[in-house]
């Protein structure tokens, strides 16, 4: 087996196939590992195992030292110590609002018309393909898509009774849990809220919700940055956020905008990524040809302007317009060029996730003040 470059990454990507034998997952992903540092001839770090005892801390610690010897040799110097989980770090439960719920993410863009939305159906239907459970929440209060991506504009929730309390149940689609306004409104009828009133929707469609154990919930916000944004960040603690843009000028201007209200200090919520959608368009007759028609690389240069991740480009195709209007995520059409380009986005976006548990205290509900100039 060849070995790897010792760096951080690759150290994550060792012990993300070690696996936590209580909570069936690796330790990586549940955000199990602290105190990491690397250098080119050692690396330390401690673990944390749901099993107190002595035998299980030392079993933690011979699996984590063969994982990295595997991947780097047995030059390298390890030194890793497995502690306890903490009691209230067992479960969720000091979390009130969806404590079963691993990973929420937030899908935004700066501008209407980048394909966020389709962007954020398909990740959550890719990442529910790879055997993840996954739940979408459409907060585009005021232009609700899921019903129409996911097949289910004729469909209407049910209600659930758990403990003795009525809650709203998710419809299903491609094994994602869905919930969206759209579902509560007429079709043809316009959503025409006062802030207030669409902030309230919104909460309503976590809190009043049983969405059970989830591995990522999907949060497919409104263009721009306002009302639900802020209501959003003050509801749930979010892990982080990805931005969609189009490679074009005008909607980067847009995009760094949306980077930047995540990055205020009053919300501090880590940016997972950029994406670029529309990068280029090749003709079915000419498969080797690719034509820039909104511009180039304007995306990922974006990215590394504001040093975060790029997640991915997407292509032009028509498969993903025909099936976002079919109502099936043009990633799971195996073997297209969509669901290839799809498919990398989300093997970046899941290394991504585990890069920031492992490296970043988790995310609190914020308290947003409102600013507002004096007269």
């Amino acid at each position: 087996m060849e070995q790897q470059v010792v760096n951080r990454e690759n150290v994550l990507e060792a012990l993300s196939k070690v696996m936590e034998p209580d909570l069936k997952k690796d330790i990586i992903s549940l955000n199990l590992v602290d105190e990491l540092k690397v250098s080119e001839t050692k690396i330390s770090f401690s673990v944390k195992v749901s099993n107190p005892a002595m035998h299980s801390r030392k079993r933690m610690e011979d699996a984590c030292a063969f994982a990295l010897e595997r991947t780097f040799g047995d030059h390298i110097d390890v030194e890793v110590t497995a502690v306890a989980l903490p009691k209230e770090e067992q479960t969720n439960e000091t979390r009130r609002t969806l404590p079963g719920v691993k990973h929420i993410i937030a899908v935004a863009s700066g501008k209407g018309g980048v394909g966020k939305s389709t962007v954020a159906a398909n990740l959550a239907a890719g990442l529910a393909q790879q055997g993840f459970t996954v739940g979408f929440v459409d907060a585009d209060i005021y232009g609700p898509s899921a019903p129409t991506m996911f097949d289910l504009a004729h469909d209407k929730p049910r209600a659930v009774e758990i403990d003795g309390k009525q809650y709203i149940e998710p419809l299903r689609a491609y094994g994602v849990k869905i919930l969206s306004i759209g579902f509560f409104a007429d079709a043809s009828q316009a959503i025409v809220w006062r802030g207030a009133m669409a902030t309230k929707a919104l909460t309503q469609l976590f809190n009043d919700a049983y969405w059970g154990d989830l591995d990522y919930m999907i949060v497919d916000l409104p263009p721009g940055t306002g009302d639900i944004h802020l209501s959003l960040v003050q509801t749930v603690p979010l892990t982080g956020a990805v931005i969609v843009s189009t490679p074009q000028e005008v909607a980067l201007a847009d995009a760094k905008k949306g980077v930047s209200m995540f990055q205020l200090d009053s919300i501090n919520v880590p940016v997972l990524g950029l994406i670029e959608n529309m990068s280029y368009f090749t003709p079915p007759e000419l498969p080797n040809n690719k034509y820039h028609i909104f511009g180039r690389d304007g995306a990922r240069l974006l990215a590394e302007n504001l040093n975060i991740p790029f997640l991915g480009e997407l292509p032009i195709v028509q498969s993903i317009r025909e099936a976002a209007d079919v109502g099936r995520p043009a990633v799971l059409q195996e073997g297209t060029i969509a669901a290839e380009a799809f498919n990398n986005i989300i093997g970046n976006f899941v290394k991504q996730v585990n890069v920031r548990v492992a490296t970043k205290p988790a995310t609190q509900t914020v308290d947003v003040k409102m600013q507002y100039p004096e007269s």
